[in-house]
């Protein structure tokens, strides 16, 4: 199939939508128009072809400046698309009150913590009709671990005079399988939870290649 131009690229966002737009296309209406003789979308094309849509969004303006010749110009409109791509999903996902399944956490969560360098523990703290009260970040860690306290977790929980927690944290190895480490804490937490009456509802695990819901897995 022959290449589409530049305007042709436009023309068919405007009749089609940007959904009707494959990677390429949509990366080269974010990339600057590159020396006269030459297309954005056949830039575009290389790019995506030696680098997947999901890697493009985790790389800084110092990575993408290497990529497939784009530059200062062209990684810096690429990391601000990304950035205000995951800041909407980020958004879309603070209006969601009530947790009806693993998935509602999953993709609350995927757009804040999927990409980060480090490990980051959040809180969800729920009423009896699992309706959110508070989303709550209750540790930073480094790149393989973190720690957080039990004791903090469940003394906040008793402020919000909340019936129930998840707890959410991320890999940034990609791999959400869940560690000693991890099924040790989520045992604990859930033995301090219990002398208060407080359920643990589950532990998610969030990765650049998929997530992990203790409760599915039988580790809860």
């Amino acid at each position: 199939m022959k290449q589409l131009s530049d305007k042709q690229v436009r023309q068919r966002l405007v009749a089609r939508g940007a959904e009707a737009l494959s990677d390429a296309e949509l990366v080269s209406l974010v990339i600057p128009t590159p020396a006269k003789g030459s297309e954005a979308v056949d830039v575009a094309e290389e790019i995506v072809a030696a680098h997947s849509v999901s890697d493009l969004a985790h790389k800084s303006v110092s990575e993408l400046r290497q990529v497939g010749g784009l530059g200062m110009d062209g990684a810096a409109r690429l990391v601000a698309a990304f950035e205000l791509g995951r800041r909407a999903a980020v958004a879309d996902g603070a209006e969601q009150q009530t947790i009806t399944s693993s998935a509602d956490i999953v993709a609350l969560f995927t757009p804040l913590l999927a990409g980060l360098p480090h490990e980051e523990m959040w809180v969800l703290y729920l009423s009896s009709a699992n309706r959110i009260i508070e989303r709550r970040k209750v540790s930073v860690g480094g790149s393989t671990s973190l720690v957080a306290d039990c004791k903090l977790i469940i003394k906040r929980a008793l402020e919000q005079v909340a019936q129930s927690i998840i707890i959410v944290h991320n890999h940034p190895s990609g791999n959400p399988a869940a560690s000693e480490q991890d099924k040790v804490f989520t045992t604990r937490l859930q033995e301090c939870a219990k002398l208060f009456d407080i359920a643990l509802l589950d532990h998610i695990i969030i990765s650049s290649k998929g997530s992990l819901s203790f409760r599915s897995e039988g580790l809860l």
